[in-house]
């Protein structure tokens, strides 16, 4: 008993020290001092949540209290928003409702909270279209009220702090979901320092072991990167203080996660990573009209002392990122011969760059009359909800090519901006200024010079759309589209123009199964769509309402005896014996909450290897329970893993690589100059030193070099490893890396 009192007391003690913390932080920022009502909703939350905790053991009010700070300390919002953070788990946890919290704080407050309880537990749900339905939830709620999102990225933020207490199997999930929509979120909104942490914390979950010996490399190298950035900043700082400026100059770091991107996407070793830091300069300016003129004058100072990379030049002060970006970046040679980016903005760029819109939102500094590049991307997702596409998994991948698209900007004949996805075409233009003008569109001109509607546009293109009343949208135009509106727009007019003849099909189908004594079921559908080579229904339909394809009892006989049996056994379902009731009973009891050994012997697997990555025992890999309920093991960092375990978290399984596991094939890209008997002497070394079995061998010669895809049987990474550490020290070889 007396030890209960003491827990409680120290439980009491840490979060009254906690919250104090936070109203500390917002004291010392520049909002207006409204304590009583925040302590008000922390005293509410408090009782709420009395007695819960969260699965680390420690009180649940920490986490409303660890919200609120982030979202004052770090995204920089004001009183509104810690209430509603602190009360943002009360109306889905506790027996208050909306009404209640209203009542209590106001409307404004209630109805952040509402917003964040209808997008709680993640974006995602079990079912995929779930997922998406949430999702849409989440970005209309957003269009509305910015700060429900703002406190969704402090929510995940937290919880991808503290997400070491979760089972394995959940760790993928959130960490999949945060770097698949979240972390993409955070940089569309400008939440940078947010987004590199939410990348960080999700590849460590992730990849543990890569995440340690990068940071380790880091560490190591860190004194001679210093003595490098000094050498380099010197001669800068001392004509920075001729010029009489105030400001700071510091080393910015690349993060772990963008480190291990680019060693993955490039094919190369930590050490032949150059860009690891930037140099950024922060200067002091209380004149917005002169920020532009002494960030180019910086410019000048640095251009005169360091050769300039003429290619690589970004200038976002003229023209900032939607996301309100704005900054000079420059890239020149440094003295140990490699490039280094140098980037420079004022103190107020910089805290926008960090802090994203936060730092000047609107709810803190008042509605502009100008509309912020924010809003109208706000817009621009508002317009996709309002067409929405039939199924929610294509809503959900088509406005991930918005939150994932970097950018470039176009003009219209009379000098109007158009911020756009990269990869944009003519048509992309054409739907961004109107549906009929993208529905009629014919050609383009670009620059004066007439192009085709599927040209691809460049930043700083100024574009004509040529449109024709005879024109009618194509299903292929969908292939060069790069902007989620214009192709919801294509989608929806296709289908409009589509539907009398899909309904015609319809009817034909019908009359088809009818005649034939059939059932019209799934299974009966699937047959008919393989046989026929189309996707869905909606193909069949409109396939037959087109007479491009007909239905007749040859269909039947294509469908071979056996697949028929499987159609007629929906109708006569024999019993299974008992034999095949426990080998059915066996295969159901995959626990996602245990980790699963991947295990090989004579009778064959456990397991699937995903064709998309191919991973091999000794790599990070997890398990995806697929319609057969057989794991499916996929690379961790696969693309198409990183989708599964956004989209399908409950169905995710945490797996290990059994001691012997069998052979597996792995690809080997060796790269080199080319001279006489260098092949004969690769083989050799592999099959005869080696012992491993070859399988495949692609080489090819190009003047002095050659390049060489190699396929081997091999038991694990390991062995993989050693072998391209053994290749390299051929005499020509220059690099040899796996690829999959």
């Amino acid at each position: 008993m007396e030890q209960q009192k003491t827990n409680n007391m120290a439980d009491e003690a840490m979060i009254d020290a906690a919250f104090q913390d936070m109203l500390s932080c917002y004291l010392a920022s520049n909002h207006r001092k409204k304590v009583e009502i925040i302590t008000r909703a922390y005293n509410f939350a408090k009782e709420a949540h009395k007695g819960a905790r969260r699965r680390s053991g420690e009180p649940y009010i920490l986490h409303p209290i660890a919200v609120a700070k982030i979202a004052n300390h770090e995204i920089g919002l004001g009183s509104t928003s810690i209430c509603a953070a602190l009360l943002h788990d009360v109306i889905e946890d506790t027996e208050y409702t909306a009404e209640d919290i209203e009542q209590h704080f106001g409307k404004k407050i209630a109805q952040i909270v509402v917003g964040l309880t209808k997008i709680s537990g993640g974006i995602f749900g079990d079912k995929a279209s779930a997922q998406a339905e949430n999702f849409r939830k989440l970005l209309l709620t957003m269009s509305e009220d910015i700060r429900v999102v703002l406190l969704k990225m402090a929510d995940r933020l937290h919880n991808m702090r503290t997400l070491g207490s979760m089972a394995p199997n959940k760790q993928y999930k959130i960490a999949g979901e945060t770097l698949y929509i979240y972390a993409p979120l955070a940089h569309r909104l400008g939440l940078f320092a947010i987004k590199t942490e939410l990348e960080d914390l999700s590849f460590k979950y992730e990849h543990p072991a890569a995440y340690q010996r990068i940071s380790d490399q880091i560490r190591e190298s860190e004194l001679h990167r210093t003595e490098i950035y000094q050498e380099f900043s010197t001669p800068i700082k001392a004509k920075l203080k001729e010029l009489g400026l105030k400001y700071e100059a510091k080393a910015r770091m690349k993060s772990v996660y963008s480190i291990w991107n680019k060693m993955e996407k490039k094919h190369v070793p930590f050490e032949e990573i150059y860009d690891i830091y930037a140099m950024r300069i922060i200067f002091e300016c209380d004149d917005p009209s002169q920020e532009k003129v002494t960030c180019w004058n910086i410019y000048s100072i640095i251009t005169d002392l360091y050769k300039l990379h003429p290619d690589r030049t970004r200038d976002w002060i003229s023209t900032p990122k939607a996301n309100g970006y704005q900054a000079l970046h420059l890239t020149v040679m440094g003295p140990d011969g490699n490039w280094i980016e140098v980037q420079i903005r004022s103190r107020r760029m910089d805290e926008i760059a960090e802090k994203g819109f936060a730092a000047h939102w609107k709810y803190k500094i008042g509605e502009g009359e100008e509309e912020s590049e924010l809003n109208v991307w706000l817009r621009t997702i508002k317009d996709i909800l309002d067409n929405p596409e039939p199924s929610a998994i294509d809503f959900l991948d088509t406005l991930k090519l918005n939150l994932f698209a970097s950018e470039i900007v176009v003009f219209t004949p009379k000098g109007e901006l158009i911020t756009l996805p990269n990869n944009s075409t003519v048509l992309d233009v054409a739907f961004e200024l109107h549906t009929q003008l993208g529905l009629h569109c014919i050609a383009g001109k670009v620059n004066h010079k007439l192009v085709p509607l599927s040209h691809r546009l460049k930043s700083g293109d100024q574009v004509e759309v040529l449109t024709s009343q005879s024109q009618k949208p194509r299903a292929e135009w969908i292939n060069f589209l790069a902007t989620a509106k214009a192709k919801s727009r294509l989608r929806t007019a296709l289908r409009k123009e589509q539907q009398p003849i899909i309904e015609q099909g319809k009817e034909i189908f019908k009359q088809f199964i009818s005649d034939n004594n059939l059932k019209d079921n799934n299974e009966l559908v699937t047959k008919i769509l393989g046989a026929l080579h189309l996707a869905n229904r909606e193909e069949l339909y409109s396939a037959l309402g087109s007479n491009d394809i007909t239905l007749d009892s040859n269909l039947l006989k294509s469908i071979t005896k056996q697949e028929s049996q499987s159609i007629l056994s929906k109708i006569f379902r024999r019993k299974p014996s008992k034999k095949e009731s426990v080998k059915e009973e066996k295969k159901e009891q995959i626990s996602t909450s245990d980790t699963y050994i991947l295990k090989y012997d004579e009778k064959g697997s456990n397991f699937k290897i995903a064709d998309c990555c191919c991973p091999i025992p000794g790599d990070n890999v997890m398990g995806f329970i697929d319609e057969n309920n057989e794991v499916v093991v996929h690379a961790l960092n696969c693309p198409r893993a990183l989708v599964l375990k956004a989209s399908y978290g409950p169905r995710i399984v945490s797996t290990k690589w059994a001691v012997e596991t069998g052979k597996f094939l792995a690809t080997i890209h060796i790269e080199g100059l080319d001279r006489f008997g260098i092949l004969q002497e690769l083989i050799h070394m592999i099959s005869t030193n080696l012992s491993i079995d070859i399988r495949k061998l692609n080489i090819e010669a190009k003047d002095e070099v050659f390049s060489c895809d190699l396929s081997v049987l091999v038991e694990d990474s390991n062995v993989v490893t050693d072998l391209c550490n053994k290749v390299k020290k051929i005499n020509g070889v220059k690099q040899s890396t796996r690829i999959h």
